[in-house]
């Protein structure tokens, strides 16, 4: 028995250390760096992805067949590509510009661009030209975005890095985080206000601000973390980003700074994520901030994440999300937090499975379950990778994640030297690690969600029928009485259902009501909260 015992033991340490997740090429033909993912909250098999310089990617089938295609704009489009989703099945690329009228770089990138597509299909999708916010005056610059979308409206944030002049140490030069917000779906924007405090130069170097990603809180709240130096910092909007604190929130220091060197790449830096639980998870509310940075020694790079509880107001000291004890790197981190489980995941190349002069690297995952107190770490590309600084590799992974679907996408190369031949994956995360399967739902849970929630003006409630069947949905006070049928004793065949829910449609005040799922002999009651 104890010898069964071992062996066991032994089997689980090795999977979460080496299990194979399957991997899925994206691309390998475009030359393909930067990569950015999203998942439809509506038909979560619907996903968009993107890399540098203008290529998307699209699937309809959960992410194991991709069809590719080129991005155009008549403002250009140059790179940095972040893609969202909003609760319509919209998806929103963001991009930086290639201004036409002006011909020198970095220059050309003159505004942040939002590109809009209503009809994914498995083969095509149309793009809008696109509206664009931050628009400057040569010699400055518009870099970088970070996008969020406040659910309960379908508001679009984002924040940037506005260069006076990229690439000058001239000290008459600035560096600063602007925010903008769009209303229609990225059409048009609100004019740019700059939210942070202290100014960083110009050198896209430590001493540059840069690294902003807005995250939104369970109440609207608008969260921005990003590097400053040798620190990360903090700002935050309670009014949809009219106005911000006048002094800006210490986070944790980052020492030796966000910029550094990784063997095999011709640049590294440990930029950070901001992300927060809006879920109704018990962390419901805790943001989080993840990085990467070289305090235990530049061979030796780690991930990191610091939480907090309070509205950003103070925060708990980096926890180590890397699990290995030896002194390896650890590098190019990204972070979503799924808005209906709660679960942290954070996705990174690793080495520590090679000898320390070895550039091979590995992709892992850590997931938390528990508001970041401990993270487990699973391998999940299939075979290493040996990155060359001869290559322009990029500055980033990502990650999506949306009720246990979860997208990782990373970029890799094969092939060595001059010729290594650049392409960009993803994996199917499946139940081992989520703990949830997306594919065989507990027949007597039904999956029974509602999301955004708390929310103001719209929801909607999704569950999953493992069969056919008649199924009644309808909402009652807190006193047990039943004030709206949305679902009565209606025939419904197998699979998942969305149920769109206008507050006004039902008169639904600010407070607290239950939505109850009845399926055959199934029963299932949760909290909705109206918010003002």
């Amino acid at each position: 028995m104890k010898k069964i015992i071992f062996l066991c033991l032994l089997a689980v340490c090795s999977y979460r250390s080496y299990g194979q997740m399957q991997n899925i090429v994206i691309d390998s033909v475009k030359g393909p760096n930067e990569p950015s993912i999203a998942i439809d909250p509506k038909n979560p098999n619907h996903m968009v992805a993107g890399s540098n310089t203008y290529n998307y990617y699209i699937s309809t089938d959960g992410g194991y067949h991709w069809h590719n295609d080129t991005l155009a704009s008549s403002l250009g489009v140059f790179g940095d590509p972040v893609i969202v989703a909003d609760t319509t099945g919209a998806f929103c690329y963001f991009h930086l510009a290639n201004n036409p009228l002006l011909h020198t770089w970095p220059m050309w990138a003159d505004r942040i661009v939002c590109q809009r597509s209503d009809d994914i299909t498995s083969t095509s999708v149309s793009w809008t030209d696109g509206g664009y916010t931050g628009q400057v005056d040569s010699p400055s610059i518009a870099d970088k975005p970070g996008v969020a979308i406040d659910r309960q409206s379908n508001t679009i944030y984002v924040t940037w890095t506005k260069f006076d002049q990229y690439g000058t140490s001239n000290p008459n030069d600035s560096s600063s985080i602007y925010f903008s917000k769009s209303q229609d779906r990225g059409d048009t924007w609100s004019a740019p206000v700059r939210i942070n405090e202290i100014a960083g130069d110009c050198t896209d170097d430590d001493p540059t601000v840069e690294g902003a990603v807005p995250c939104v809180g369970p109440h609207g709240e608008i969260y921005v973390g990003w590097a400053s130096n040798d620190e990360l910092m903090f700002d935050r909007s309670y009014d949809g980003g009219i106005t911000w604190l006048d002094h800006d929130i210490h986070v944790t220091n980052v020492p030796g700074g966000w910029n550094y060197m990784v063997p095999g790449l011709n640049r590294c830096n440990g930029l950070p994520f901001t992300a927060c639980d809006i879920s109704n998870s018990p962390y419901n509310g805790n943001i989080y901030i993840n990085w990467t940075d070289q305090r235990n020694g530049a061979t030796n790079t780690d991930v990191w994440i610091c939480k907090s509880s309070d509205n950003g107001d103070t925060w708990g000291l980096p926890i180590k999300v890397n699990d290995d004890t030896g002194s390896r790197q650890q590098f190019f981190s990204s972070m979503a937090v799924d808005p209906a489980t709660g679960f942290i995941y954070v996705v990174f190349y690793d080495r520590r499975n090679y000898a320390a002069t070895s550039n091979f690297t590995d992709v892992y995952l850590a997931v938390s379950k528990d508001g970041a107190a401990t993270f487990q770490n699973y391998k999940i590309s299939q075979a290493p990778f040996n990155p060359t600084s001869s290559k322009f590799f990029g500055d980033y992974t990502f990650i999506s994640a949306f009720n246990s679907v979860v997208r990782p996408i990373w970029g890799s190369l094969t092939g060595s030297g001059s010729a290594a031949h650049q392409k960009i994956l993803t994996a199917i995360i499946d139940s081992t690690i989520t703990g949830v399967s997306v594919k065989n739902i507990n027949p007597t849970q039904n999956n029974f969600l509602v999301y955004p929630n708390p929310f103001k003006e719209h929801t909607t409630l999704s569950y999953e029928l493992p069969s056919a069947g008649r199924v009644s949905v309808f909402i009652t006070d807190i006193a047990g009485r039943k004030i709206a049928d949305l679902e009565n004793d209606k025939w419904m065949q197998e699979g998942t259902h969305n149920i769109p829910l206008k507050a006004t449609d039902y008169n639904l005040t600010p407070g607290l009501y239950f939505v109850n799922l009845r399926s055959g002999e199934q029963s299932q009651t949760l909290k909705l909260v109206v918010r003002k």
